[in-house]
């Protein structure tokens, strides 16, 4: 039934468009005052390394290792120095989407990343940039770019904005010392056959630190009133995630798509935080491996509200899923106990706990695991928490966290249509056949 109604979505390709009249900082304002700017539409996603001659264990190695580089840069939002004039970001991810900025239109690639605000690109001319597969953007070369003025609300929405010549300025670093630094314009940015005015976004003129052939800049989906989905004033979006090896292309779909999504059981309530008002908190209140609810204290999944530490946040860039380390503690140890298999090490894979195949496999028998969110039960099955890296060893595809935050990753979401619906503060699973047609 879920993959019937997700092909059925997929097939959908009539957008209506209209334009919204102007702008707000704040997505509440933007939803209670104004239409969304588009209908609904369906954008592809590609994973990073598809189309790449890689092996599955060099696609995963690759993916646990960008993952853990994120993991960084979560926690350093989290945790940087008070009075850091950069401010830090996540960066990275796993999913490219395809789109064109300006006019006449010009395209590129682009990270989608739920863990930041920002639209960005490199900008010509540049101080610094990195190779990409595409043309660098020259916005004197666009009919339909203007700079954003210093006094604009979307310029005040930056951490910490300055002002050139009237020209709205931006600095994100990603807290690994790769940093994007430009000016705010907008512009005209097309989604297949959909083009959507007025857009704003950072071009990049000085950009450090990239360059490993992921696309020509991010699209930030966060909560913030930067994001993709906020600008375009739509509460709901959703993706469905193919597995990582897949031939197929992940789906993200926007506004009234997503709206036609039937919202199944079970799902979390969308908690915010007023230190970090991007990330996508999610409401988790216990894990169990086999039938074996497992003694954790529920604070431990708690955001907590006056230092912002804490939680648990729902990511599609951060590959494996990170537990706050006495949680991680308690599930590692479960499946040390239910698996009945010697363990070896993982390391060299980045995998904490790896346990060596049986020589029959058939009898190999892995215990459920399951999250007890505060809306139903989310039973995984066993390939969204047990990756073979090499032949004969199995691993969890988990880890720990050393400051607190825990993480829901994507390779826990993978065929499963996830959606994200801020108007209802909700986020809702139902599996799927993610690509299928």
């Amino acid at each position: 039934m879920a993959s019937s109604l997700y092909s059925f979505l997929l097939a959908l390709s009539i957008v209506y468009i209209f334009v919204a009249p102007t702008h707000s900082t704040s997505r509440t304002a933007l939803n209670h005052h104004h239409e969304p700017k588009v209908a609904g539409f369906q954008i592809m996603l590609e994973h990073v390394d598809s189309g790449k001659n890689l092996t599955k264990f060099e696609l995963l190695e690759r993916a646990v290792e960008r993952g853990s580089r994120r993991l960084q840069r979560l926690e350093a939002m989290l945790n940087g120095p008070s009075g850091v004039e950069t401010p830090v970001y996540a960066g990275d991810g796993e999913y490219l989407m395809n789109l064109s900025i300006g006019t006449p239109a010009q395209p590129f690639s682009a990270i989608m990343d739920t863990g930041s605000d920002l639209i960005w690109t490199q900008c010509q001319p540049c101080t610094q940039c990195f190779n990409q597969s595409t043309p660098i953007f020259n916005p004197q070369g666009s009919s339909s770019f203007s700079t954003l003025p210093c006094s604009s609300q979307l310029c005040q929405a930056l951490q910490s904005p300055t002002c050139s010549n009237n020209s709205c300025q931006y600095t994100y670093g990603y807290g690994d010392g790769s940093e994007t630094q430009g000016s705010m314009g907008t512009e005209t940015l097309t989604f297949g056959s959909v083009s959507i005015p007025n857009i704003t976004f950072g071009c990049g003129e000085n950009n450090q630190g990239f360059g490993q052939g992921n696309g020509a800049g991010l699209v930030g989906m966060g909560r913030g009133p930067l994001s993709l989905p906020s600008q375009l004033d739509v509460t709901k979006f959703s993706y469905c995630m193919t597995p990582i090896g897949s031939s197929t292309s992940s789906t993200l779909l926007l506004g009234s798509l997503a709206n036609s999504v039937t919202a199944g059981s079970p799902n979390t309530t969308l908690i915010e935080s007023s230190q970090i008002p991007t990330f996508y908190y999610i409401t988790l209140n216990g894990l169990s491996v086999g039938s074996t609810p497992l003694p954790i204290d529920p604070s431990v999944f708690k955001l907590n509200s006056n230092n912002g530490t804490g939680g648990i946040i729902i990511d599609s860039g951060t590959t494996l899923t990170y537990f706050a380390d006495n949680a991680y503690q308690a599930v590692r140890q479960a499946f040390i106990s239910q698996m009945n298999l010697s363990v070896v090490n993982g390391s060299s894979s980045g995998f904490d706990l790896c346990f060596q195949m049986p020589s029959d496999q058939s009898n190999l028998q892995i215990p459920t695991f399951v999250m007890h969110f505060d809306g139903g039960d989310l039973v995984l099955p066993s390939e969204n928490y047990f990756i073979s890296p090499s032949n004969g060893l199995i691993c969890l595809a988990m880890g720990s966290s050393s400051q607190g935050m825990s993480i829901f990753g994507n390779i826990q979401q993978q065929n499963l249509l996830v959606v994200y619906d801020t108007g209802n503060s909700v986020v809702s699973f139902l599996f799927a056949q993610c690509g299928a047609s």
